[in-house]
């Protein structure tokens, strides 16, 4: 209709007055013709549109998964239909029996190592040797790291079940780590603001480590300051909160202790002492936070309370912690533990009690810090700085045995892709013997982390 009225505004004006002579039949047949025209430039804009629609219809069906008959599924369908695929590819993944959903996480670890005269054969030792050998290098996988990673059932009032497990290569002796093993395995009962926890994992009052690629088959600083043996324990936990970013999370539970005595008794006994392997230990843990991801603050104090049972007679263990964590900012971090007590062997710090001639069992009064800085400069690079110590007083010590160790290090990690890292470190292992002089032992670590 607008293109017939616009040409009868034209003939209306250009036309001469003659034409106001023509008769009516004429304009008829003129409006007739338009309406023809009309009729026919509405057909080919429909035609037009109709090879579009075609042709985004043909684009589609060939494009990478997309179903050639979404166009006539109604969408309820179609969404029926997705969900169903999605169960299926579920199922069809690594599962568990009950068909609960599996994980595969860990981290394929490859170090290549030098150590100094001191190392006394381990790849990454606790304390500097007493007795000088030769240097030792090498390369190994055995810190390469598996674990699972799962989501249970429902609980009754809200709750979930979750767990982890993890191992890695390092069992077996120091001279060839090859053998698997549980590093820690943990089942969670959560709730909103209480969890029971049934496991093995580190002290419920050492829960942080130092940032390291070097030292993976046991927790760095280990015997310098780092509480850090993976043990059985049950633990709970309860969570308070003070505000969005502000609260508490108090913890409590009974650890199983790893008693170790290495000196040599025999001048004492003609057979060695008997040692009682486990005991437990009853600890707690009340760690204040405040902020976010970008700025926060951690501070945690704890205690530990146990015995050791070593040729039949009792040696009671108390310790007190206080470990933290504290980022100003994003790019700066500080992170760090103290310990202050007696008989801390049995939570895989240096021994904890020495036996002294006519079956005399004492225990040794210790403390032990350790502390990082780490600095993230990009998203791809950060460098961690950090030392420890663990030192025994001396009259309680035995005869050879450590009574300092000190160890500082520094290294940094790459992101040479998301999941793949590259790290250097240098180390320094500084032991006090008593009676002895000062030992040392440098280390040096080159490795590559792939993140699964």
């Amino acid at each position: 209709m607008l293109i017939k009225s616009l040409c009868l505004c034209v003939l209306a004006f250009a036309t001469p007055r003659a034409a106001a002579a023509q008769t009516s039949s004429d304009m008829q047949k003129l409006v007739e013709r338009l309406d023809k025209l009309e009729d026919q430039n509405q057909k080919l804009l429909d035609a037009i549109h109709q090879l579009r629609s075609e042709l985004t219809a043909a684009r589609s069906a060939v494009q990478p998964g997309t179903d050639a008959t979404a166009a006539t599924v109604p969408a309820e369908e179609r969404l029926a239909v997705q969900e169903s695929r999605t169960a299926e590819l579920a199922q069809s993944k690594i599962s568990a029996s009950q068909r609960f959903p599996v994980s595969l996480t860990g981290m394929l670890l490859f170090n290549a190592f030098a150590n100094g005269r001191n190392s006394g054969g381990p790849e990454y030792p606790e304390a500097a040797s007493l007795t000088p050998s030769t240097t030792t290098d090498g390369a190994t996988v055995s810190q390469t790291i598996l674990g699972l990673k799962f989501n249970g059932p429902d609980l009754p009032a809200g709750g979930k079940a979750s767990g982890s497990l993890y191992m890695d290569f390092f069992g077996g002796t120091a001279a060839s780590y090859s053998v698997l093993r549980i590093r820690t395995a943990m089942l969670d009962f959560n709730w909103k603001n209480f969890t029971i926890s049934f496991g093995k994992d580190k002290p419920i009052i050492s829960p942080r480590d130092p940032a390291s690629f070097a030292q993976v088959g046991i927790s760095p600083l280990s015997g310098a300051g780092n509480l850090w043996d993976w043990n059985p324990q049950v633990r709970v936990e309860r969570r308070f909160s003070f505000g969005e970013d502000t609260g508490l999370k108090a913890q409590a539970g009974v650890y199983e202790t790893s008693e170790n005595y290495s000196t040599t008794t025999t001048s004492f006994y003609s057979t060695p002492p008997v040692i009682e392997q486990s005991r437990p230990a009853y600890q707690g843990r009340f760690e204040f936070f405040h902020g976010n991801d970008r700025r926060r603050i951690e501070i945690a104090p704890g205690f530990s309370l146990g015995a050791t049972h070593a040729d039949g007679k009792s040696v009671q263990s108390r310790i007190a912690s206080l470990d933290w964590l504290v980022r100003p900012f994003p790019l700066l971090e500080f992170s760090g533990e103290a310990f202050n007590g007696r008989d801390v062997g049995g939570l895989g710090a240096l021994p904890g009690f020495t036996i002294l001639p006519y079956e005399n069992v004492i225990a040794v009064h210790s403390h032990g810090e350790w502390g990082q800085i780490s600095l993230f400069p990009t998203l791809r690079l950060s460098l961690h700085f950090y030392a420890g110590e663990q030192y025994n007083r001396a009259p309680d010590v035995a005869p050879s045995g450590v009574q300092r160790n000190f160890v500082y290090a520094g290294n940094l990690i790459y992101k040479l892709a998301p999941n793949v890292l590259a790290a250097l470190e240098a180390s320094q292992t500084r032991t006090d013997y008593l009676g002895s002089v000062l030992r040392l032992n440098n280390h040096y670590d080159l490795a590559f982390a792939y993140l699964f």
